[in-house]
């Protein structure tokens, strides 16, 4: 089947009835599409989306975040669709197609076809931990699944088309066969700076899932956007609307994709499958798009379902979940961007390990330090042998507003009505003097896979954490006199390892003491800058002097405190001591079944007793009767009598 060019159903031509569908959703209220992208909605290929939770594990938290990511990619394809339309028609001159609009309708459509099971806990976990060597996302795997698709479904795509959507779903404009227009690849993967319909549609999906009001307007940016150099650009009234939409990414990452007991499965999830992982050979799914096809959240029910003995140990794990006895997280600290290599190489579960046993190992010696090596004596000493790093989890996550450690809105194009046709960078003070002084953050966390090691594995986590020394800043570039449309030339792709800060030290004199700048002949204006402070605000240290104004690369903080975090305390709010063991539903449960067992087994043996008891004196009472009927002969009354 020939996939052919839909009508554009918002010409005024298109009259009367129409072959369109209107797909009824939560967010977008009716979404129209026309028969081809119809066509590749009744697909195997796509209906599979229904069987991968949008939020993954977070259902598990938040029972009304049930969506899947089929009712995701409808609303980005919607979306995209929408955005496109509105470029081909506010600005005829782009030369905009509907060709354009149906390729990225589609790409927008089938950008998540390769998700696999509990969404990003496959391609970002489980992959990495048996696969380390394999450089795999699930952008390759829609790729694969989008071929799939049109030849296990005969449906033809020409090859210059087949090429440009999947170059949209990879943002990859170099895997075209011909030159396509730039923009085009803003719309469903921005690299650029992030604003694309894949994040307007989660961010207004899923915090309407958690019930989570937003005054986000969507429409309002779509229709705010133009195309000006070969870039989207935005209105600059709609400049805090976009640091809103940025912020609310912040906040989603940090109270719900990475909820602590949403992480806590989806390490038990990760575990099971690693030791499933041997007998049902999952990995080997990966690049067989008819396997593929079947993978999805399901493979939890198969796993339990199966009589394989090899799986005893998955299926353990995963009644863990059903019961909810879960890992435990055993404590948390916030740190500052920059921290987060050094993190890893401190904090090990070799190293937390280590701690807490040499703790317990001079603990009569060391009792002077703190209280709580006094109660290492009540610690029983088969738990201290029997701590081992496979007990520990360490997790580092960066959070960040979507360009890392950078301000966002430095990576966004604006215009204003009386100047629509130049898009070009804001100053600070053209958009707000209270925008944060630094815009990601570190979050380092700590699990125990058995609860009954939980205070043992704090201790050693605290005593690591007692002589952890703060890295120094990243040094950034001195104030520069680049001409003020000079390109800024920072990396437009931000690895999760690539050192992204651009940090002004803290002034060494006091601020009477250095030298004024010389005074200028004409203003210069101070871009909005793409880089940030890596300070902590609101730890009440006082600013330490302002760095040069001019043209840098970290503007912000030229603008802002200094300060930063020099000294690592410990959580006040997650302390326990280190006999502490949380409570566990299974061992809960464990305790009742016996304690029940106990009652029953104590009736019983009261049942015994007064049985017994009542034997005897009915045998007392027939020997008396026995006697007072005159003996052998005589008449035998018998009257029984039970206790």
């Amino acid at each position: 089947m020939l996939l052919d060019l839909d009508d554009c159903w918002t010409e005024e031509r298109v009259e009367g009835p129409t072959s369109l569908r209107r797909f009824k959703d939560s967010i977008h209220d009716y979404l129209p599409f026309g028969p081809t992208i119809c066509t590749i909605i009744d697909t195997p290929q796509f209906q599979r989306l229904r069987n991968i939770k949008q939020l993954g594990t977070s259902y598990y938290v938040w029972p009304g975040a049930s969506h899947n990511r089929f009712e995701h990619c409808l609303g980005v394809a919607y979306l995209a669709q929408t955005l496109a339309m509105h470029l081909k028609d506010s600005q005829p001159s782009l030369g905009i197609t509907q060709r354009d609009v149906q390729c990225v309708t589609i790409a927008g459509l089938c950008h998540d076809l390769g998700h696999g099971p509990w969404s990003h806990v496959w391609d970002s976990m489980f992959i990495p931990s048996i696969m380390p060597e394999k450089k795999w996302c699930h952008e390759d795997a829609s790729n694969m699944m989008f071929d799939a698709l049109l030849e296990e479904n005969d449906l033809e795509l020409n090859a210059e088309d087949t090429a440009f959507v999947k170059a949209l779903i990879m943002g990859d404009t170099n895997m075209c066969i011909k030159d396509e227009k730039p923009y085009l690849f803003q719309i469903v993967a921005n690299k650029r700076n992030g604003l694309d319909v894949d994040k307007f549609d989660y961010i207004a999906r899923d915090s309407h899932a958690i019930d989570q009001k937003s005054n986000l307007s969507l429409t309002r940016l779509i229709y705010s956007s133009r195309v000006i150099d070969d870039e989207i650009c935005y209105d600059i009234k709609d400049a805090n609307q976009i640091f809103e939409l940025c912020h609310t990414r912040m906040s989603l990452h940090k109270r719900i994709y990475t909820h602590k007991t949403a992480k806590a499965i989806e390490y038990m999830i990760v575990d099971a499958l690693t030791k499933a992982e041997p007998a049902m050979r999952i990995a080997n799914r990966l690049e067989d798009p008819k396997e593929y096809l079947h993978l999805t959240d399901h493979i939890m029910t198969e796993i339990e379902a199966s009589k394989d003995p090899r799986l005893a140990e998955a299926q353990a794990i995963l009644r863990r979940i059903r019961v909810r006895d879960l890992y435990k997280m055993v404590d948390l600290k916030v740190f500052p961007w920059h921290c987060a290599d050094t993190l890893k190489k401190t904090f090990t579960p070799e190293s937390v390990v280590s701690a807490f046993k040499n703790l317990y190992g001079n603990r009569s010696a060391l009792k002077h330090l703190s209280p709580d090596i006094h109660e290492l004596d009540h610690v029983e000493e088969e738990d201290a042998n029997a701590l081992a790093p496979g007990h520990v989890i360490i997790e580092v996550t960066k959070l960040h507003h979507g360009m890392g450690n950078l301000n966002p809105l430095g990576f966004v194009k604006f215009y204003s009505k009386h100047n629509p046709k130049k898009g070009v960078e804001a100053n600070p003070d053209d958009v707000s003097v209270t925008l944060p002084s630094a815009f990601g953050e570190v979050k380092l966390r700590l699990y125990t896979r058995e609860p009954r090691f939980f205070g043992l594995i704090q201790l050693g986590f605290r005593d690591v954490l007692r002589h952890f020394k703060m890295p120094p800043l990243p040094v950034s570039r001195e104030a520069t006199a680049e001409p003020e449309d000079a390109a800024v030339g920072l990396p437009l792709e931000l690895g999760s390892d690539e050192a992204v800060d651009l940090l002004t030290p803290p002034a060494e004199s006091p601020p009477g003491s250095r030298p004024r700048p010389p005074m200028r002949t004409s203003p210069r204006k101070t871009p909005l800058s793409r880089a940030a402070s890596t300070s902590v605000s609101g730890l009440g240290q006082p600013p330490r002097g302002r760095a040069p104004v001019g043209r840098s690369k970290s503007a912000m903080l030229d603008r802002s405190t200094s300060a930063h975090m020099t000294e690592v305390r410990e959580n006040v709010f997650t302390k326990v001591g280190p006999t502490y063991t949380p409570p566990s539903p299974t061992k809960r449960g464990r305790d009742l079944k016996r304690e029940r067992e106990r009652v029953e087994e104590s009736a019983r043996e009261n049942k015994e007793v007064e049985s017994a008891g009542g034997v005897v004196r009915e045998l007392d009472l027939d020997l008396d009767l026995d006697a007072e009927g005159g003996g052998e002969g005589g008449p035998r009354m018998r009257k029984k009598s039970k206790v």
